[in-house]
């Protein structure tokens, strides 16, 4: 894999992942080309990257996920590397090579390490070969429910069915009574297939009140591996991060030294450059953790390892793909403070997290010191039906943990979002929970019980009539940066967005 110099980059992504790429390239003094589907023509990356090219109609088999036609994009507008952000391509080993073969840089790790860390079964036993914990249970596929029952039976109740090549708590099933089992490896390789075109399921001793660790990692083309300590992603819905925090308030000094150590050993077992995460189940009662999975790309949560650490992990995934050396190494990576980063999604949590996509009547972000948003959203915008409901991140950092949380607790209030539910009232809900505010919670916190228990159903109707109306007239009050707006296409630049927006953040 060839590690040079570059100075376009397509950014095969969308949303706030897109507009934060698109950022980091143009502040490393590089160009970036979005690409879009026509659900997205109006979409703040396309607005900020120098070029942007339509690739097809709004679902992502159609256009995100197209392939060939990404890098016939990339080709025509002259790129010379590809970045594909999370999620979409991130993790195809066979769209890395084809970006490699077709002479571009590809801003991730080797071909060979997604291929490895792909499937779930095979990273199971590399890292077991590689003397990584990982938990009890199969490191090849299971046939059959007769194989499945004299597994479980070996390895002992309950147990957790996983699709091996999922994520994202897709083809998840955790069992309890062995009569269960065969429907639930049923649905398991249903849903496995459905998500990803492959059934394939494996069991796991299902870990009891877990928390998910996972250890961020930065590898440079020259042999140097370095870790950048810990998050804690253990506030999940469907098993699915929602909330994220760093460092974990629960690990303690020793482990996390024998983590990131494991992680470390996990990423030189595939050769591994560029950004990564291994992620873990850590069992605080036994002081124990296992391997759970490699995420091949950039995580969803990186912002808090940013606040604590000071490292930009774009610019070093731009830095290391051109080939260049660390610019530090273990010694000089420490923790300052804590951070906490908050998924804000287009979802009714009232209703079981119901996405509830739509149009973006009012928009407004909160500010003050350390306090970020990564969004991909204006006012105006609609959240559509086709891609995940994520509308952006909020990530705030503090002295303390308290602090962060006192913090973010404040800039969920000053958000403002008109147009659609959203998981704020969750959040909130979750900083006054004890158990959170303890730091002693798991995996399991949130269930439907807790949902019921803790928070109300969704505003009047009035309510929302009596915000919306407050924020037209904000905007009627304010100057019409419009009017100023030059001629020409003032949704390409985005100093022509600023000009028309006038006060957009």
């Amino acid at each position: 894999m060839q590690h040079r110099p570059f100075q376009r980059v397509l950014v095969a992504n969308r949303g706030e992942i897109a507009v934060r790429i698109i950022r980091g390239c143009q502040e490393r003094g590089l160009q970036a080309v979005a690409v879009y589907s026509e659900a997205d023509t109006n979409a703040l990356h396309v607005r900020l990257a120098d070029d942007a090219e339509l690739v097809g109609p709004p679902p992502s088999a159609a256009s995100y996920l197209r392939a060939d036609v990404i890098l016939d994009v990339a080709a025509r507008t002259g790129c010379d590397a590809v970045h594909p952000g999370y999620g979409f391509l991130s993790e195809s080993a066979e769209f890395a090579q084809a970006v490699i073969d077709a002479g571009m840089v590809w801003i991730g790790p080797p071909p060979a390490a997604i291929a490895a860390m792909g499937s779930k079964t095979a990273a199971r036993r590399l890292m077991r070969d590689a003397g990584v914990p990982v938990v009890p249970g199969t490191v090849e596929p299971v046939s059959n429910p007769a194989e499945a029952l004299e597994i479980a039976a070996s390895i002992g109740l309950p147990v957790m069915l996983k699709a091996a090549a999922g994520g994202g708590g897709k083809g998840m099933r955790a069992v309890f009574d062995a009569a269960d089992l065969p429907a639930a490896l049923a649905g398991a390789t249903s849903e496995a297939v459905k998500s990803f075109g492959d059934g394939s399921v494996y069991i796991e001793k299902l870990v009891d009140r877990p928390r998910h660790v996972e250890i961020q990692l930065l590898a440079d083309s020259h042999g140097t591996v370095v870790h950048l300590l810990e998050r804690d992603c253990s506030i999940q819905r469907r098993h699915q991060k929602v909330v994220e925090e760093a460092p974990s308030p629960v690990l303690p000094a020793a482990t996390r030294a024998e983590m990131a150590a494991a992680a470390i050993d996990a990423a030189r077992a595939v050769d591994y450059v560029g950004v990564g995460t291994v992620e873990f189940l850590y069992d605080p009662a036994a002081d124990s953790f296992y391997f759970l999975e490699m995420n091949t790309r950039l995580q969803v949560e990186h912002p808090v390892t940013e606040l604590v650490t000071g490292i930009d992990l774009v610019h070093a995934q731009l830095r290391v793909a051109a080939g260049e050396p660390l610019w530090f190494g273990q010694d000089d990576v420490v923790v300052n403070g804590h951070a906490i980063e908050c998924r804000i999604y287009a979802e009714d949590a009232t209703l079981g997290f119901r996405p509830s996509p739509g149009p973006l009547h009012g928009y407004r972000e909160p500010a003050g010191p350390w306090v970020r948003v990564d969004s991909g959203v204006v006012e105006g915008m609609e959240v559509p039906i086709h891609y995940d409901p994520m509308i952006a991140k909020l990530a705030v950092w503090g002295a303390t943990r308290a602090d962060a949380i006192e913090r973010c607790r404040r800039a969920l209030r000053d958000y403002t979002i008109v147009g659609v539910p959203t998981s704020i009232p969750f959040f909130l809900a979750l900083f006054d929970d004890p158990d959170f505010l303890a730091g002693v919670y798991n995996t399991g916190l949130i269930t439907s019980e807790w949902l019921d228990a803790n928070l109300q159903s969704a505003p009047e109707v009035d309510d929302v009539l009596v915000a919306a109306a407050i924020l037209r007239f904000e905007a009627s009050a304010a100057p019409r940066a419009e009017e100023a707006a030059p001629a020409g296409s003032q949704w390409r630049r985005p100093y022509q967005w600023k000009t028309l927006r006038g006060t957009w953040r």
